[in-house]
Formats: C-alpha cells, sequence, structure tokens
C-alpha cells in the first residue's frame, strides 16, 4: 500500500490522484479532516496529524512506500521514528531545487530546511529518493487576485526567468517511483519544458484569457517589507534571494520528468488552461 503524508496539499492531492489511477494500486491519504478531503472513493482516507506523533502508527502500519508533501518548518523527526517502527520500506520527498548541492549548511533558510529534512531522512536507514522542485507553476496563483481588479499583473522582479513545472508532472514522477521503485538514492531535479520569465507568464496568460494583459516591475524592497507583517521574513527574504538570482540568465531546464514518465513535461500554456477556471475564465 502506498501512502501520500500532505494528500489535501498541493502535490499531494494530485499524486493520490495519480496513484489511485493505477490499475492496483492501493492507496491511503493521510488528512487531518477526512470529511474534507474530497478525494477519489477508492482512496482509504486516514485521520492523522504530523505534529500529534500518537496519531501517525495507524496511518502508516502496512506502508511499503510513502510520498512526503511537508508543511516548511515541520519537525520530521516524529514522523520517521513512526515510519521505521512501522517497518516503510521507502520514502520519497518533495523536497527544494533552491539546495545547493548535498552540503550540510545551505545558503538560505528555504534551502536549510529541506537540506535537513534530506539529511534526517538519509539518517533513517529507511530507502529514500528526493524531488527537487525550485519554481512551481502554481506561483502563478499569486495573479489571480490582481487580475480581478484590472489587466495590469504588479510584482518584483519579473525579469526573473523559470522552469515553472507543473505539478501534475511532480505527482506523475511521484507516483511512478513509488510504485516502480528502482530509485533508490537519487535526487532528482524537475524542472518544466522552458524558461520563461514573469513578464513571458503574464503574456501567455493573457493570450489563455483573451485579456491584454501586462506587467509591471515593483522595486521588491517595499513589497518584501509589507509581506514580511503577515508571512516568516526570512522565509520572504531567501525566496525573494531566489527571485533575484533568476533575473537576467535563463533558467535550468531538463528532461528529468520525461526520462521516469514517459512523456515530456507538461507547458506552462497547458498549465494555464488546465487552471483557467482560477483566473476568473
Amino acid at each position: 500500500m502506498y501512502l501520500v503524508i500532505g494528500a489535501t496539499a498541493f502535490f499531494g492531492r494530485q499524486a493520490v490522484e495519480e496513484l489511485a489511477a493505477r490499475s492496483g494500486a492501493r492507496v491511503r491519504a493521510l488528512t487531518r479532516t477526512p470529511d474534507k478531503a474530497d478525494l477519489p472513493a477508492s482512496v482509504e482516507l486516514v485521520a492523522a496529524d504530523l505534529t500529534m506523533p500518537e496519531t501517525l502508527p495507524p496511518a502508516l502500519a502496512g506502508i511499503e512506500a510513502a510520498f512526503l508533501v511537508l508543511p516548511y518548518g515541520m519537525d520530521v523527526a516524529p514522523l520517521l521514528a513512526a515510519a521505521q517502527a512501522a517497518g516503510v520500506r521507502r520514502l520519497v520527498f518533495l523536497s527544494s531545487g533552491a539546495i545547493t548541492g548535498r552540503a550540510e549548511q545551505q545558503p538560505d533558510v528555504i534551502a536549510q530546511y529541506h537540506r535537513d529534512v534530506e539529511r534526517a531522512i538519509e539518517a533513517s536507514g529507511i530507502e529514500w529518493t528526493f524531488l527537487r522542485v525550485l519554481f512551481p507553476a502554481i506561483n502563478s496563483l499569486a495573479f489571480a487576485t490582481q487580475l480581478q481588479g484590472g489587466d495590469v499583473v504588479r510584482a518584483p522582479y519579473t525579469r526573473a526567468a523559470v522552469s515553472a513545472v507543473h505539478e501534475r508532472d511532480v505527482a506523475a514522477v511521484a507516483a511512478r517511483v513509488l510504485v516502480d521503485g528502482g530509485h533508490a538514492g537519487r535526487v532528482y531535479d524537475l524542472t518544466g519544458p522552458e524558461s520563461l520569465t514573469a513578464a513571458q507568464q503574464v503574456r501567455i496568460l493573457g493570450q489563455e484569457l483573451g485579456r491584454p494583459l501586462t506587467v509591471e516591475d515593483l522595486d521588491p524592497a517595499p513589497v518584501l517589507e509589507q509581506m514580511s507583517q503577515f508571512m516568516d521574513a526570512e522565509f520572504l527574504a531567501a525566496l525573494f534571494g531566489l527571485m533575484a538570482d533568476a533575473v537576467g540568465k535563463p533558467a535550468p531546464v531538463n528532461d528529468v520528468i520525461e526520462q521516469i514518465t514517459g512523456r515530456p513535461a507538461r507547458t506552462y500554456a497547458t498549465w494555464v488552461a488546465d487552471h483557467r477556471a482560477d483566473f476568473g475564465g
């Protein structure tokens, strides 16, 4: 049986659906609120909370492999202890492309947290695979609120280039790695098939929505100050640093998704078409 931890979050939900669509795959979804999960009927729902270790053993019982989609800052130690006790054989962790190699000390808090989780998994003795994603396409959902009030997207670093990854591709890779095996000790950097700046993404978005969208580049400093009133300041500073580093140079692009799944990574235009309703289309 396969377990998805973070089953109602982005990437987790899609991984559940990918696994459930596979003939013969038995899937269990860990969620704090099973009554609100709205997952495929064939999926076994189990109520558990990562912050309450006593709820984890029933969720992990009989599990061969688990996909971990963790909230930033979550202490992974209780989960790993429960997985060891339950005899879980393989873990697939959705990590961050901000990580630099496998160094112990990382350049920012985002990379450091995810590398610390990776190191804890490595030390657990459980077979592991890491999927590193830097800029998921779902980041573009931040444009949706602005577009309710007009045709201008205002954001810092609109010239930063990213290879945005469709969540369905990440889920497809996770499902293949979970079910097939043969990926022990591998670190996969997942990218989309193209390097696009935020301004280019907005242009594609406008074409799909049939709207003459434009972009306005904002000074990052006041945006960072304002957002830090509501979000973790160190996390935001790290995120802004990653975007600043992406300005003026193409984003890395690879074919890892195609190598693992057998189909090319979805384009950003495909992502926009799949999320048209999120933008009022």
